[in-house]
């Protein structure tokens, strides 16, 4: 006679999903919001250009910007903010939306230093892409996800490769951006190649809206090497006002190193 207590039970004759059917539905996340500080905008944001950094190279140089002004951040309610100092930190899981002082137009940065699930991508780029922020130009900043990548990838090489939107292709509003590509003489991205996640959501947003839109993706992910050719692609294109060379100094490279392997992105880049 069968010993009931110690035999294995018989397998179940329903799959997984037929199980979680009978299980109570998670209940749905908040959407995200926009929160500014005071005082707040009357009307929506109109920036010249709006950068939206997710890589670590161009997170790591628009903080050390110093010429810019907190103004507002993305609330994603699955994100918590406990455990963030007071002060924007590298460290911390925030995003938030920086103007930089420029006097002659108004161009606006988003620091994502958190990560953002693909279910929320898509209401995540209509908010910075929408009716409270309406750009003139995006530029979204993204690393090269290997698997992703047609081709091989040296981790001792550096790349850097952009995607435009049609209107970016046409140069359409030449009176207002200028008729030539944002990025000139970047390589496109190769052909078979895959991007996915927010940069493409991103991407997908500016094509929709018909707003002149460049992703560019770099090539590793870390490394004082594609911080110093990120640093220049923005120095000659995008920021031509502003001097970057203090950023990412030979003096600070250690420093440079330490806080880079705190970015929530590529934590699992050092183990």
């Amino acid at each position: 006679m069968e010993d009931v207590l110690t035999e294995l039970p018989p397998p179940s004759r329903f799959f997984q999903e037929d199980l979680d059917n009978f299980a109570t539905p998670s209940p749905p996340l908040s959407s995200p919001s926009l929160l500014f500080c005071n005082p707040k905008p009357d009307h929506p944001l109109r920036p010249s250009l709006l950068i939206i950094a997710l890589s670590s190279p161009s997170r790591y140089i628009f903080h050390h910007i110093s010429s810019k002004t907190l103004i507002g951040s993305l609330v994603l309610p699955e994100i918590p903010f406990s455990g963030n100092p007071t002060e924007p930190s590298l460290g911390d899981k925030s995003c938030n939306i920086y103007a930089l002082n420029d006097m002659d137009n108004l161009t606006l940065v988003v620091l994502v230093q958190c990560s953002i699930s693909a279910e929320r991508s898509n209401a995540v780029a209509k908010l910075l892409i929408g009716d409270q922020i309406i750009p003139k130009r995006v530029l979204i900043m993204d690393s090269v996800q290997s698997q992703n990548f047609r081709g091989k990838l040296a981790p001792d090489e550096t790349y850097v490769f952009k995607l435009e939107t049609s209107a970016e292709r046409k140069g359409l509003d030449g009176d207002v951006c200028g008729g030539s590509s944002l990025l000139k003489g970047l390589d496109y991205f190769p052909s078979g190649s895959v991007l996915d996640g927010l940069a493409a959501a991103l991407l997908a947003r500016c094509q929709m809206r018909n707003t002149r839109g460049t992703l560019c993706v770099s090539w590793p992910r870390y490394g004082v090497c594609v911080v110093a050719l990120v640093k220049s692609l923005l120095q000659r294109n995008v920021l031509r006002g502003f001097d970057l060379s203090t950023i990412g100094d030979a003096k600070d490279k250690s420093s440079r190193f330490s806080s880079m392997k705190n970015y929530p992105f590529d934590s699992d880049m050092y183990t």
